[in-house]
């Protein structure tokens, strides 16, 4: 505390550290009040703050002063010379130097200090006649012995402020009881404190006349007692004295006999002025060389009563010890003074003095006064005798220990033996000084026996409870602190043969729960850390005691954390260039026993705790450390030595198994911080070094005869890991990094690979029993990305081929592991592109000359091939979201397994890979397909199946019937019931033949439910775009090769060509459609050439059926998809500009997949291209039949309210009627039915015939659909009804038509949904506008696909589109009729664009040719083929072969005729569109009938074979009151041709459902002669290009995941659909009498159940 008052004097006391000397620097003080201010300090706090006084502060605030203070604090450490040396700045200033109120925690020999501190506590006084109190004021004197006052300053208030010869209290007003509490110094000379007393006297301050002050009394106090002790410290009451105002105080005599306490008051003493007044204080006496305690006084005046000296040595160990080490230096000089007097009379009692003393120091307490005694010894010390008695009275403790019954006071005498043997080495050294020498054999005899007995009492065995055992541990614990002191008189050789000699006589037999095990251990430890092992010539000594006492704990494994201490110790003092044999003996010893501790304490479990846990790593990480430098200091001649050290091959077998376990235990990543390379360098260059001695004698003791595998196999192990740890991966650090490294250490990756070919090499015939096992560890070295090293490793492949071969004359084995290992290391990112060169270059140019060849090439080309996509397959995976690249990756790596190598549960692994993307993009469709695959693999039996991947462990039959819900579910998903209805069946039968009618039940319901959903659910219709990837930068399963993918949901070509362009963000955009050429091909980048297809459906069963509703047909249409076509319009031969139908010929290109879609991936390459022209005539008719079908679906739709509005029919009748763009059937009429072209095409003739007649159909369509929009037209649009009929019979007064035909009056009109009987959506089959009423149940024509698996198709919006051309609304089908179709599980893209595949299909000279100057052009602006700019047509008509080709009556499906997609809005506008005006001008009359007879229906002209191809339309779906109806024109095509006003399209790709011969064969069976009539074609004449394709489907390779072959024999007969015919206008009638004669149906069978392939 420091107190500052108005004179700025302060007083501070403050704790100290135990060695600092803290000052206070006030450096600025701001003068401040009259008022008291307190500031707080503690040492440990730092400036504890600055309070003022509360009732000073408040008179303060009422005067308006603000006290304030500032002050600056800095501590210093250091002793006060220290201090003044290194800051002479500050001491100048005037720095007041406080010492600590009370002793410091050190006193120093020679340290003075006589302080005494009293306190002015408190007084009580009267009033003395008075009427009110006094004001006391307290006046301090110190008196000598002759009462004089002392003149030297000796009264001090406060440190820094000049003493005085007295000191003043303040004054409290009117205060009777007043409380002071002032603290005064008085620094009184130890010489003057006998006979001085210190006086205190009481004025009252009168506040009249400030300068009177009158004496009323008077207190006393002795400083010290009559016998030498001074004022106890504490309260004191004392005695207030009477007195006169004017008495005279200064002699001292006449009070001094007094008493001056009340503690020791005689009963009656008049000289008290009152009994109630009294006066408190407090002394507190800091003084080394005064006490207060009687016992220590008489001690140290032992010469004065030499009678007491005995007592006052018992007596000491009463003393408190604070008093003893107040006094240390006095006391020792007193214990030695008596001992050089009187050795022989009071020799042990000192002695037992001594020892207490010194183990008082032992106490926490008091143990920083060691540095006291130690200063004593060495300074202040001065008994030179004093060894003698000193190593006796030991010695006779020593030599009582073994027979002594207590040991406590033997243990204390030993607890001392360190400070003992101090006074004894500093004693005899103190002799010798003053004798030059004198009885120095006399000395070392002493210390000779005296060790002698020491040896004696440590070489007792006794157990553990023992008192002398733990005397033993007592002395251990000392022992080492002797060393120093011995080597002051002896050499470093004689202290090392007594510690050795002490040492060597401890026990050899160990007890584990003695504690004697552990002491001996940390004497040991303090032993090789002491100033004496550190010594090379004491070392030597020393090493082989303190080897066998390590060695023995080691073997037990006790006290490890000790022993690695020693070890550590040991080691770190070794040189590789010392001249002893520390090493060989280390080597010996322990080398052996250390390799076990390390595979001991790294294979125990480890403990749970904290702290254990902290325990046992830092025991390993010392035990690791003292093996490596152990390891680094051997030297040739050390490895050497220790081989030939073993005695048996079992011996060198066991240590080089075990060196080579904790090898690659230390290999480990965990065995060091991640951060430590350094570390790790140094670790695995000391193992490759070890290594490479240790080859030697792996050679020269374990081949030919004596070859042990186990030994090479550790060996080739080790070599491996060592190659593949992290940190020798040199590639993944910086360039310095790098260089550094290869600069001190090299690549140790290359050192240890050359080892293991050399090793390997030297194996001879043994290289056998390596063989497949070494083939993955080998093959992960080849992977490391180090040139050389691959260089060196991959040989051994060869070498391994070469004696399979020779050992079983192939090398499966070699192949089998290769090909294992690959997929696993390089899904870990090892392995790379010049890693696959490099292996196939080398291993190719290593087998040139075997006789194995060509098997060997083989093997090499397979795991070359499986490496590349391997390769490609991380490279995909690496992306972040699943795209197709990822799933075309999986999907080839899976038939890579499945069909060239045959890994079965590779295969099942990747198709749970598969599943998984599929799932994660909700492709759940392609996922049901994809875990097919493996439902296949499996039987329905009870063979039980392992644990694998996240199936358990159950039977193959509950197993199939898990997969099969699992597809079930997904197909649900997907929506694509109809295969999830095959899956219930088969599940349905297994339950069945077990009488399980529960889960019967259950699967009937779902399969019902799944019926339902087929029949009220939504699916939109999937567009399909092919691509082609060129250029070298491709993944291999990519390159250069084109595929077919089925688009997500609404997703149009241009959201699929950015989608592409986003997965290939380096790809080049090509525009033109033509093939490329070679330099596309072999270039260094990536080409993306992308169009939309058209799909061709396989299953025209269905499709062909009359009455099928439209929910059915439209999964037939999108599913099972092999064949897909692409049209280019083109012009042969002169253009016409008034007629570009004469010479507008079509491109049909027709692509066949290698797999059908959808299936398991939403891609496949194509496997076939085949090219066919289509002719001008070929391709009107089939714009024509597109045209009526699609007029009949939507008549049909419209009378079986499908259509929720008539908006949709009445658009097609506005195009059709009223065709104002292209001419309508004029340009048609007069294109083909002039005469010149008759007479020039007669081969031409039936075809011109079957134009004539769609005419004719076409105007009876129109009449029929006129009354049925008559019906259902909304009143707002009568008048444009009114403008239709009108225009209706315009057309027909143009065409010459008064009666329609005979062949068209033979048979009603038929529409697709126009059978007599009634669907499941009950659907009017009635030609009618009320519809039908009757109706025939029918047999659902569902059944399995054949040939694959079908994913659900989904119904299509583009042709909400076409309806855009009449409503001049937005192109997009969803602003027209706000579809909000269910979503689509097969659509992962948010990006689908509007329909751009509105396009015109008239003939345009801009479509004559692709032939334009841009078509080279490749840029990634165009995104591919933007519809707007692009050059040629992508879809076009689909002619039909004279064999496929059919009746349109024969139909059984109504669809619109698809435009181009890919056509730009330009070429649209170019197109011409003929009216639909049926304008027959008299040239059709004029045709002679010669010409129209039919010869043979020629076949197209085919650029080069060409299979039949088949197009069907998009499947319907009920609309919504705003929506499109579905059947007509939202399932005709993706897109109308051109607008509803143009009647006939001659670039609309077909979409009738055409049948097939190869599937029906004729076409007239079922009909009547009229129908026949109507046909006008030879019905019977094969078809040599349906022949042809039938052929290449019965050879097809089905791929390892189909379901049946495609030429399945269990497949449904197809039915022959109804003739198509006209009824004559007289027997149309708009009721409901009307109705459709049906032809009798072909009974189908049920199918089949499933045929399960097995692997």
């Amino acid at each position: 505390r420091a107190v500052l008052d108005w004179r700025a004097s302060y007083q501070l006391h403050r704790d100290l550290q135990p060695t600092d000397l803290s000052l206070l620097l006030l450096s600025t003080i701001q003068p401040i009040s009259k008022p008291l201010i307190v500031m707080s300090l503690s040492s440990r706090q730092g400036l504890g703050g600055i309070v003022a006084h509360g009732g000073y502060r408040r008179s303060l605030r009422t005067l308006g002063i603000i006290p304030s203070l500032s002050v600056a604090l800095q501590l210093l450490h250091g002793d006060i010379d220290q201090l003044r040396r290194e800051y002479l700045v500050l001491f100048k200033r005037g720095v007041s130097i406080t010492r600590k109120l009370g002793f410091s925690d050190v006193i120093m020999p020679g340290e003075m200090r006589n302080d005494l501190y009293i306190t002015l506590e408190r007084g009580e006084f009267e009033k003395g006649g008075k009427s009110v109190a006094r004001n006391v004021e307290v006046t301090v004197y110190v008196l000598d012995i002759d009462g004089q006052i002392l003149k030297v300053t000796h009264v001090a208030a406060g440190s820094g402020e000049p003493g005085g010869d007295d000191y003043h209290s303040l004054v409290l007003y009117h205060n009777n009881t007043p409380r002071w509490a002032e603290h005064v110094k008085l620094p009184i000379p130890v010489d003057m404190f006998r006979g001085s007393h210190v006086r205190f006297e009481f004025r009252h301050c009168s506040t009249k006349d400030k300068g009177e002050k009158k004496l009323f009394g008077y207190s006393f106090v002795p400083l010290m007692q009559e016998d030498g002790r001074t004022l106890p410290d504490g309260t004191h009451e004392l005695i207030i004295h009477k007195c006169e105002e004017n008495a005279n105080l200064g002699e001292c005599s006449r009070y001094i006999k007094l008493p001056f306490s009340k503690t020791n008051l005689p009963a009656n003493n008049q000289t008290l002025k009152s009994t109630k007044e009294s006066f408190w204080i407090t002394s507190f006496l800091c003084s080394t060389k005064l006490t207060q305690n009687g016992d220590m006084l008489d001690l140290l005046k032992w010469r004065a009563h030499p009678e007491r000296i005995n007592d006052s040595l018992s007596k000491l160990k009463e003393i408190d010890g604070s008093e003893i080490v107040k006094f240390l230096q006095d006391t020792l000089d007193t214990l030695f003074g008596i001992l050089d007097e009187s050795s022989k009379r009071y020799g042990l009692k000192v002695f037992d003095s001594l020892v207490h003393i010194i183990n008082l120091l032992q106490d926490s307490k008091f143990q920083h006064f060691k540095p006291v005694m130690d200063t004593y010894i060495e300074s202040h010390f001065a008994g030179a005798l004093s060894y003698r008695d000193l190593i006796k009275v030991l010695k006779w403790y020593v030599d009582r220990i073994v027979e002594a019954e207590h040991q406590d006071h033997i243990q204390q005498v030993l607890k001392a033996s360190e400070y003992i043997f101090k006074y004894i080495i500093q004693s005899r050294r103190l002799y010798s000084l003053a004798t030059g020498g004198q009885n120095e054999d006399e000395f070392r005899i002493c210390v000779h026996e005296l060790f002698m007995s020491i040896r004696f009492f440590l070489s007792q065995e006794n157990k553990a409870a023992c008192p002398v055992t733990q005397t033993q541990a007592v002395f251990l614990r000392t022992f080492p602190a002797i060393y120093a002191e011995l080597l002051k008189i002896f050499t470093v050789r004689e202290v090392a043969g007594f510690v050795r000699e002490t040492l060597a006589s401890l026990p050899t037999t160990a007890q584990s729960e003695c504690p004697l095990e552990a002491v001996k251990l940390q004497c040991i430890a303090k032993t090789v850390e002491s100033q004496l092992y550190t010594n090379p010539e004491s070392r030597c000594v020393l090493v082989p005691v303190v080897l066998r006492l390590l060695q023995a704990h080691m073997q037990e494994q006790r006290e490890l954390v000790m022993c690695a201490r020693i070890l550590t110790s040991m080691l770190s003092l070794i040189k590789k260039e010392e001249t002893g044999t520390p090493v060989e003996l280390i080597v010996d010893s322990l080398l052996g026993v250390l390799l076990r501790t390390i595979l001991e304490i790294t294979n125990r479990p480890q403990p749970a705790g904290s702290s254990l846990r902290l325990q046992f790593q830092d025991v390993t990480g010392e035990f690791v450390g003292c093996l490596l430098a152990l390891l680094r200091e051997m030297s040739d001649r050390h490895y050497q030595q220790l081989l030939q050290s073993f005695t048996s091959k079992e011996d060198l077998r066991d240590f080089l198994l075990q060196i080579f376990t904790v090898f690659r235990i230390l290999i480990r990543p965990e065995m060091f911080p991640k951060d430590w390379t350094v570390m790790r360098l140094v670790t695995n260059n000391v193992i490759i070094t070890t290594v490479l001695y240790l080859s030697d004698a792996l050679r020269k003791n374990f081949l030919n005869d004596k070859f042990d595998y186990k030994v090479w196999d550790s060996y080739f192990y080790l070599s491996v890991i060592f190659i593949n740890q992290p940190c020798l991966q040199l590639e993944s650090f910086s360039p310095s990094k790098r260089k550094r490294i290869l600069e001190k250490y090299g690549d140790m990756r290359v050192m240890m690979g050359c080892e293991i070919f050399s090793m390997w090499q030297n194996l001879g015939e043994h290289k056998l029993n390596f063989i497949p096992a070494m083939i993955g560890p080998f093959l992960e070295v080849t992977l490391v990305p180090q040139p050389d090293l691959r260089n060196v490793m991959i040989p051994i492949f060869h070498d391994m081929m070469d004696w399979e071969q020779r050992r079983s004359g192939n090398f499966k084995q070699v192949e089998a592991k290769l090909i294992d290992k690959l997929d696993s290391l390089m899904s870990e990112g090892k392995g790379d592109e010049t890693y696959r060169e490099l292996f196939n270059s080398i291993l190719l140019k290593k087998i040139e000359r075997e006789t194995w060849r060509e098997s060997g090439i083989s093997l090499i080309a397979t795991v070359t091939r499986l490496m590349e996509r391997l390769l490609d397959y991380r490279d995909c995976m690496k992306l972040g979201e699943v795209d197709g690249k990822k799933i075309g990756c999986t999907v080839s790596l899976l038939n890579f397994y499945k069909t060239e190598l045959n890994k079965e549960e590779m295969y099942i692994r990747y198709i749970h890979k598969l599943y998984d993307l599929h799932l994660k993009a909700q492709n759940y469709t392609e996922a049901s397909y994809t875990l097919l695959l493996y439902d296949e693999l499996l039987e329905w039996s009870e063979r039980p199946l392992r644990e694998f991947l996240n199936y358990p462990m159950q039977s193959e039959w509950q197993r199939k019937e898990c997969l099969h819900l699992t597809i079930v579910q997904n197909f649900d998903r997907g929506k694509c019931w109809e295969n999830g209805i095959i899956l219930c069946r088969e599940l349905a039968d297994q339950y069945e033949s077990f009488y399980d009618y529960r889960n019967l039940s259950k699967m009937r319901m779902m399969e019902a439910s799944l019926y339902d959903k087929i029949m009220d659910q939504q699916r939109l219709e999937p567009e399909f775009f092919r691509v082609g990837f060129y250029g070298k930068k491709f993944p291999f399963f990519l390159r250069n090769k084109e595929f077919v993918c089925r688009g997500h949901d609404y997703e149009r070509l241009e959201a699929f060509q950015q989608r592409m362009l986003n997965e290939f963000p380096y790809a080049i955009a090509m525009q033109h459609v033509n093939q490329p050429d070679q330099t596309i091909y072999q270039a260094e980048a990536q080409y993306l050439q992308i169009y939309a297809v058209t799909p061709i459906p396989e299953s025209q069963d269905v499709l062909q059926r009359d009455g099928v509703p439209d929910n059915i047909k439209s999964f037939y249409k999108f599913n099972h998809i092999w064949r897909f076509r692409y049209d280019r319009p083109f012009h042969k031969g002169t253009k016409d500009k008034e007629n570009e139908f004469k010479s507008l010929w079509v491109e049909r290109t027709t692509l066949t997949l290698v797999q059908s879609l959808p299936g398991i991936s939403r891609w496949f390459e194509v496997d076939k291209r085949e090219l066919v022209e289509v002719s001008p005539l070929e391709n009107a008719i089939e714009v024509i039949e597109n045209k009526n079908l699609q007029l009949r679906t939507l008549i049909s739709q419209c009378q079986s309210r499908q259509m929720q509005n008539v908006n949709p029919l009445t658009m097609c009748l506005n195009g059709v009627v009223d065709a104002a763009v292209n001419g309508g059937l004029a340009r048609y009429q007069e294109a083909f039915f002039v005469k010149d072209y008759v007479m020039n095409h007669p081969e031409d003739g039936d075809k011109i015939t079957r134009l004539r007649e769609l005419m004719f159909e076409q105007a009876h369509i129109l009449e029929y659909g006129l009354a049925v929009h008559e019906k259902y037209v909304p009143q707002d649009m009568r008048p444009l009804h009114k403008k239709l009929v009108d225009q209706f019979h315009l057309m027909k007064s143009s065409l010459g038509i008064q009666e329609f035909p005979a062949y068209v009056r033979a048979s009603p009109v038929h529409f697709t949904n126009g059978s007599p009987r009634t669907c499941r959506n009950s659907v009017p089959n009635i030609i009618s506008p009320e519809g039908g009423r009757g109706g025939v149940a029918r047999r659902s024509p569902l059944s399995y696909p054949a040939a694959n698996r079908y994913s659900s198709s989904s119904l299509s919006s583009q042709a909400s589109n076409e309806v855009s051309n009449i409503t001049g609304q937005s192109e997009s089908s969803d602003e027209v009729f706000n579809m909000q179709p269910s979503p689509s599980t097969s659509s992962l893209s948010s990006n689908h664009s509007a329909s751009p595949n509105v396009t015109s299909s008239a003939p345009s000279s801009a479509r004559g040719s692709p032939q334009l100057a841009d078509k080279h052009k490749h840029c990634r602006d165009n995104t591919c083929l933007s519809p707007r700019d692009r050059p040629v047509s992508a879809v076009f008509p689909n002619p039909l072969d004279p064999a496929q080709r059919a009746s349109s009556h024969q139909m059984g499906d109504a669809t619109l005729p698809r435009s181009d997609p890919n056509l730009s809005a330009p070429d649209k506008g170019k197109n011409i569109l003929i009216s639909s005006h049926l304008f027959l001008a008299p040239q059709l009359s004029s045709i002679p009938l010669e010409a129209l007879s039919p010869p043979s229906y020629p076949s197209a002209r085919c650029v080069s074979p060409c299979l039949p191809l088949l197009q069907n339309t998009l499947p319907p779906f009920t609309p919504s009151p705003t929506e499109c109806p579905s059947a007509g024109l939202v399932s005709a095509s993706p897109v109308l041709s051109g607008s509803y006003s143009s009647g006939i399209s001659s670039l609309s790709r077909c979409s009738v459902s055409d049948a097939s011969a190869t599937e029906y064969g004729t076409l007239g069976a079922d009909h009547g002669p009229a129908s026949a009539a109507a046909l006008a074609l030879p019905l019977g004449v094969p078809n040599s290009a349906s022949e042809e394709r039938e052929v290449r489907r019965e050879n097809k390779t089905p791929p390892p995941y189909s379901v049946y072959e495609r030429n399945n024999p269990c497949r449904r007969p197809v039915p022959l659909p109804h003739s198509l015919s006209v009824p004559p206008a007289a027997h149309m009638k708009l009721d409901s009498s009307a109705s459709l004669s049906s032809d009798p149906r072909v009974t189908r069978p049920r199918p089949l159940p499933r045929k399960v392939s097995q692997l």
